[in-house]
């Protein structure tokens, strides 16, 4: 064969096979997807809360909503970074997400504390009135430019946990008025630290397991954690006597779920949906068990350690929102950032609040027809009489 003739025929030979070759892998199927993976995130809870139970919940519908493919390692607070720092932490990828509540950064963005839902609604609103804002009205959008273009944070974010109504606090002695604030040093966290502060409290901000160790050394004389069976497994019920119901502080409020967003861009479409039912699916779920145990705390509280559980008087309420009024005011006037979330709360809590107070029954309509006045007064006794 003439060498010529054989140089040509070796090269189509070998230009037909590797067209066979790529023919080959154009009907061959996808590689399969990577083994699952895990990401690495922290709360700011203490590993017997509740609060953690509704992210170890979120974890495991993860988990299955991905069938194994994505993993949340939920660590409880402190297992990586102290609580306070688990937002930078997420932003700076030492943690691939972190689970707590936005209040806690009012010193790095004062309009922080509008999307955990707090102080005092904001404007009626309940959760679900807040998750409506959230979701239909543009809050979310906000939410993600508060952390990104606002603090200049590479992290996204959330609502998960709804955490509320919650208990004024607990008190070392009876208080009967706004008076009986005054001097007393109270641990609160977040800009409610400083509302507090205007109507006569001293206050201490501290994580929620530092709380009953500054109890017992007598470093404070009062405190707010979030109530019911929160409270009961801190251990309040055995260091004060006296809880007073409810509170105005941290009646909606909601905690957030942070992702940092390069981890989250680089998961898939399937996986950052996941994320997203899994998130609501926690709100929800969590919730409704939760208002089981906080009746069953109640009643263990006043039975086993004598837990006397008051009405807070409401010249403190009325007293704390005209406070939080005029410091949203404030806060308006200075940035406008946070004008604008708050004008798009009151927008939306103007259409829903006044519409659902006519459309629903007062709670405490049916509530006294079948439950007497004693039921609110000492749910433990009125247990006992069935």
């Amino acid at each position: 064969m003439h060498t010529a003739f054989r140089k040509t025929f070796a090269l189509t030979a070998v230009a037909t096979a590797l067209g066979f070759a790529a023919q080959a892998m154009a009907q061959a199927p996808a590689p399969a997807a990577s083994g699952p993976k895990t990401l690495k995130m922290q709360s700011t809870w203490p590993a017997s809360a509740t609060l953690q139970e509704n992210f170890k919940f979120f974890a495991e519908r993860v988990d299955k909503l991905t069938g194994g493919q994505l993993k949340i390692d939920a660590l409880s607070a402190g297992q990586v970074v102290p609580p306070f720092e688990v937002l930078d932490a997420t932003h700076k990828k030492v943690l691939d997400g972190a689970h707590a509540v936005s209040y806690y950064w009012v010193g790095k963005h004062r309009a922080t504390t509008l999307f955990a839902s707090t102080p005092a609604g904001p404007f009626g609103m309940d959760q679900i009135d807040f998750m409506g804002w959230m979701y239909e009205a543009g809050g979310l959008d906000m939410y993600w430019d508060l952390y990104q273009k606002e603090m200049k944070l590479n992290v996204i974010a959330f609502p998960i946990l709804p955490s509320s109504p919650q208990a004024f606090g607990w008190f070392k002695r009876p208080i009967k008025n706004l008076a009986d604030l005054k001097g007393l040093k109270c641990r609160q966290t977040g800009i409610v630290n400083e509302i507090f502060t205007r109507m006569g409290m001293t206050t201490v901000n501290m994580p929620g397991g530092e709380i009953v160790p500054a109890a017992q050394r007598g470093v404070i004389d009062c405190a707010e954690w979030v109530g019911g069976v929160e409270d009961l497994r801190l251990g309040l019920p055995q260091v004060w006597k006296y809880h007073y119901v409810p509170g105005m502080h941290e009646s909606s409020v909601v905690g957030e779920l942070l992702i940092n967003a390069d981890v989250w861009k680089s998961l898939p479409a399937q996986q950052q949906e996941a994320i997203r039912s899994a998130t609501t699916e926690t709100f929800l779920r969590w919730w409704a068990k939760w208002q089981r145990q906080n009746a069953d705390a109640i009643k263990e509280m006043q039975t086993k350690y004598g837990t006397q559980i008051l009405r807070t008087p409401p010249d403190i309420l009325i007293a704390f929102l005209k406070a939080w009024d005029e410091m949203a005011k404030e806060e308006a006037a200075k940035n406008e950032f946070f004008k604008k979330v708050f004008e798009s709360q009151r927008e939306y809590a103007s259409i829903v609040v006044p519409a659902k107070r006519f459309m629903m029954p007062p709670y405490s309509f049916a509530a006294n027809y079948y439950w007497p006045e004693d039921v609110r007064k000492a749910p433990a006794k009125a247990a006992k009489k069935k």
